[in-house]
């Protein structure tokens, strides 16, 4: 996989890092191949894309030519997209021309979602996974995010973690963990949507990264149905975690975070055409019930204004795609649509719904977290430890000279009394003396304690910041 990867060129193109503010989705249109099956069923090809432009022409298989009511109403239906692909387009075009854009971004501490839409049989899970010979857009970013941290190298210090979850039936299960019960979402009090128990594992090169990923798709549920062979029956969301600083420590350190999404969805059907009964007419129903959700929100979000109330809680899937659909991401849509006309109603429907996503917009903001503030006030703590360990050694000093003047007259004054006398004033000096040695030990039993503690505010530091991290 690396191999092919690497044959591709795939990191050769500088990164784009997009500006702060508000932007609109991304979104791409990705026209399949016709498959042997639709050419058997002497289905036509309906929707193509128009040369040098982004525009897909759909063309409505059922209107009659002979009536005269619809005679000077056109059969074509356009819409325009940021990319459009046709079957020409291989992975490394597609992955190039959608989440690519969004890795300059991650680096630079931004969050980011790309994500397949379409009806099932359309080609999302191609997209996303590809082959062990053409691998998908999951794999090529993460195998250029990589590479990009490679450069950087001696200059910045990183941390990739993944996680990856399946929504099955409206049911949380961890694809990395896979033997582990259902979770559940939580909102914290700042509103972010977060899976509880979910497992998070890091990664240090491409190869485990990969590994992780095949482990995930193994534990992915899928079944065939007669519309697809190979149809995913769950959503699929993988999330990468980049932490990083610059390894010159300084007193404006920033620490840099982002979250980068990439979501299979399974595929919109009808249960005329997939043929299904029982349980996976009940799975059908429960990812159209999703699917219908999203796009519930996406006609929301793309109302001029966007002040109509947006419902995320309709569904888990849109509960986690809360950010990436309305909050801090940059965000890319690929739809999938098949040329068949056997497919027009799904494929008009999807076309619709990305036509809509256009007019969503995020806000974006930079991830990052300045603990200039935090070194400073450790330095000043420092430093008044200091100083308390200078003023003990001060009053020991003190107090060591007048107890030894004082012993010395009484000694002298003593001299000519009687032995006896003399033997009980000197034990009372050597019980002085220990009593202040035993005084002294414990200035220094300070004195210590207080240096250790000096030692200790680079922890104290280094856990308060991955504490702050953590909180955000």
């Amino acid at each position: 996989m690396t191999n092919v990867l690497k044959e591709n060129g795939g990191a050769g193109t500088p990164l784009l890092v997009l500006p702060t503010g508000e932007q609109q989705i991304v979104v791409a249109c990705r026209i399949r191949p016709m498959t042997e099956e639709e050419i058997l069923q002497g289905a036509t090809i309906i929707a193509h894309k128009v040369a040098e432009d982004n525009m897909v022409v759909l063309l409505d298989p059922d209107e009659d030519h002979d009536d005269i009511l619809r005679a000077n109403r056109s059969r074509e239906r356009k819409y325009m997209f940021d990319v459009v692909s046709d079957a020409r387009a291989g992975q490394q075009e597609v992955y190039a021309s959608t989440a690519k854009i969004l890795l300059g971004s991650v680096l630079e501490g931004y969050n980011a979602t790309v994500f397949a839409y379409g009806a099932t049989g359309a080609g999302k899970t191609y997209t996303m996974l590809g082959t062990e010979n053409n691998p998908g857009v999951m794999y090529r970013t993460l195998h250029d995010l990589f590479v990009e941290i490679k450069k950087f190298e001696g200059q910045r210090e990183y941390q990739v973690s993944m996680s990856y979850l399946e929504i099955y039936n409206e049911l949380i299960r961890d694809l990395l963990a896979p033997s582990s019960s259902f979770l559940e979402l939580r909102e914290d009090a700042k509103g972010t949507i977060q899976v509880a128990g979910l497992s998070e594992l890091n990664a240090r090169t491409p190869e485990e990264v990969m590994e992780m990923l095949h482990k995930g798709n193994r534990a992915r549920t899928q079944e065939p149905t007669k519309a697809n062979k190979t149809s995913s029956r769950s959503h699929a969301v993988l999330q990468v975690n980049i932490k990083q600083r610059d390894v010159t420590r300084s007193h404006t350190e920033q620490v840099r975070f982002a979250k980068l999404y990439m979501i299979d969805l399974a595929g919109s059907e009808r249960a005329a055409q997939t043929q299904n009964t029982g349980r996976r007419m009940m799975e059908g129903a429960h990812i159209n019930r999703s699917l219908l959700a999203l796009g519930n929100c996406i006609n929301a979000l793309s109302e001029k204004g966007n002040t109509k109330y947006v419902n995320y809680r309709d569904s888990k899937l849109t509960r986690i795609l809360k950010d990436s659909l309305g909050g801090n991401s940059r965000t890319v849509m690929i739809a999938h649509i098949s040329p068949a006309s056997v497919h027009f109603e799904e494929s008009r429907n999807t076309l619709n719904y990305a036509d809509r996503a256009k007019y969503i917009k995020t806000k974006i903001r930079r991830n990052v977290i300045d603990v200039s503030y935090h070194i400073a006030q450790y330095q000043q703590i420092i430093q008044d430890l200091r100083s308390q360990v200078q003023l003990l050694r001060d009053q020991r000093d003190e107090l060591e000279i007048r107890l030894t003047t004082t012993n010395e007259a009484r000694f002298s004054r003593l001299s000519d009394s009687n032995t006896t006398e003399r033997l009980r004033v000197e034990e009372g000096l050597k019980l002085k003396e220990n009593i202040l040695q035993t005084y002294r030990k414990q200035i220094d039993a300070r004195r210590a304690l207080l240096e250790i503690d000096s030692g200790l505010m680079d922890v104290i530091h280094e856990c308060t910041r991955n504490e702050s991290i953590i909180e955000q």
